[in-house]
């Protein structure tokens, strides 16, 4: 490529990521697409539509106040000693390095999740049932959280251990070994989660025969997904709200949608959503993502390393290096606030790459009607129609309002070229998004 081009394509290229819907933009044949637009954002009632925006937008807050307990949480256990003093008990009891370092990891975990627990308590048990979007009692919550804590106990302390054997064999060149092994260990997991992890929250049953699971199959197999069925799990234990996912690689590929999504929508949105889902996986998302993803972590771990080394300097609080497991508090610290500043990157990678699936979702599907239904429907914890801003900041999935519009702009463009019969867009007349289950358990005792 000439060399005087590539500054403008880098330019257009991160104009795109930034701002995606700029990539699709054209001149709008003859459909009035706003209008269709509004007629579906009216079917969202005020009272809905106050408790979806105040439930997300308490959400900006919560984000970052969860990143500033941990990381008071951490330097406080790294400037009274008590990491220290951990480290040094460890080398005495185990003295391999090994173990050392997994076992600060336990204990790090172990008093991060105690101390946090009643911030994660009202966040992910008390606010979700206030807006009505749980329905899980404390003992069934709390049960949950055990296993979580074991898997994260398990897996995690093991991730830290290599990675340490990782900082303390390439010294300063750590961040970009680093970055390697933690993708190495996202891949095991993302493998390994539908066959061992997933089953362990929900049980996943066979979607039963008939028409909306042949049409979802052949969707599939038509675009590359190898899956020979459909799997049905039970996130009404959990949750009011609608999902779905194909998840898995290399032989552990599962195309799966929550119950909840099938008993509260339309077929059309059934398959729309799953269409969706199934553009992630032939649009090889994982790929990109986790590309993107070894990118940002790489570049994470390099300021850790810099700023790590120059908090430290002279042994302060006792940690000889970055290789020293007492440091471990510390360097968590450090990760926490630098992926905090990278929020709107992180969302934005995310975001590209939703809005190609929704596109891909409605080519496939050709249901632009059940593309918006599923907006409205997540517009319940969701806000529907944020400023740029927030879109742009806070968003890792298109606002409602943004999805709307792209499904009405698609239809009056196929509508134009002759490929679907006319219609004026918008809303089956009578329609209304199904939101009785969150008034129920909002008024349940």
């Amino acid at each position: 490529m000439d060399t005087d081009l590539r500054p403008s394509a880098i330019l257009v290229a991160l104009t795109l990521l930034c701002v995606p819907e700029l990539a699709f933009a054209g001149p709008d044949p003859a459909f009035d697409v706003e209008a269709a637009t509004q007629s579906w954002l009216a079917t969202i009632g005020p009272e809905a539509r106050t408790r979806s925006d105040s439930y997300f937008e308490g959400g900006y807050w919560l984000h970052y106040a969860s990143t500033a307990l941990t990381v008071f949480i951490s330097l406080t256990l790294v400037m009274l000693g008590w990491a220290n003093g951990v480290r040094s008990w460890l080398e005495r009891k185990v003295k391999f390095y090994f173990f050392v370092a997994m076992g600060m990891s336990i204990f790090y975990l172990t008093l991060a999740n105690a101390v946090t627990f009643p911030f994660s308590w009202y966040v992910n048990f008390v606010r979700e049932h206030r807006y009505g979007l749980a329905t899980q009692t404390f003992s069934q919550w709390f049960g949950e959280q055990l296993i979580a804590f074991v898997l994260q106990f398990v897996f995690v302390s093991l991730f830290v251990a290599v990675l340490y054997l990782i900082v303390r064999a390439t010294k300063s060149a750590w961040w970009i070994w680093g970055a390697g092994v933690t993708l190495a260990f996202l891949i095991v997991l993302i493998t390994s989660f539908p066959v061992f992890v997933a089953p362990l929250f929900n049980t996943y049953t066979p979607m039963e025969d008939g028409p909306l699971k042949q049409d979802i199959l052949l969707m599939a197999q038509a675009n590359g997904v190898p899956a020979d069925n459909v799997h049905v799990f039970d996130v009404s234990r959990q949750s009011n709200r609608i999902t779905a996912n194909v998840s898995g690689m290399f032989g552990t590929t599962r195309i799966s949608l929550s119950d909840t999504l099938i008993a509260r929508s339309s077929p059309e949105a059934v398959r729309h959503v799953m269409a969706h889902e199934i553009g992630h996986y032939t649009l090889n998302h994982q790929v990109s993502d986790l590309t993107m993803l070894g990118v940002t972590i790489a570049i994470v771990f390099a300021l850790v390393h810099w700023s790590f080394q120059a908090i430290v300097r002279g042994e302060r609080w006792g940690v000889r290096s970055i290789a020293d497991p007492a440091g471990l508090p510390l360097a968590a610290a450090l990760v926490s606030f630098f992926v905090a500043l990278a929020t709107p990157i992180n969302n934005n990678i995310v975001r590209y790459h939703e809005l190609q699936a929704d596109y891909f979702g409605l080519n496939v599907s050709r249901a632009p009607a059940g593309a918006a239904e599923a907006a409205v429907m997540v517009s319940e914890y969701r806000k529907m129609h944020p400023t740029p801003f927030e879109e742009w900041f806070f968003y890792d999935h298109p606002s409602g309002y943004t999805r709307i519009r792209m499904a009405m702009r698609w239809q009056a463009h196929e509508i134009a070229a002759g490929r679907i019969p006319p219609g004026p867009g918008g809303p089956p007349p009578g329609w209304r998004p199904d939101f009785t289950v969150l008034k129920e358990r909002e008024t349940a005792p």
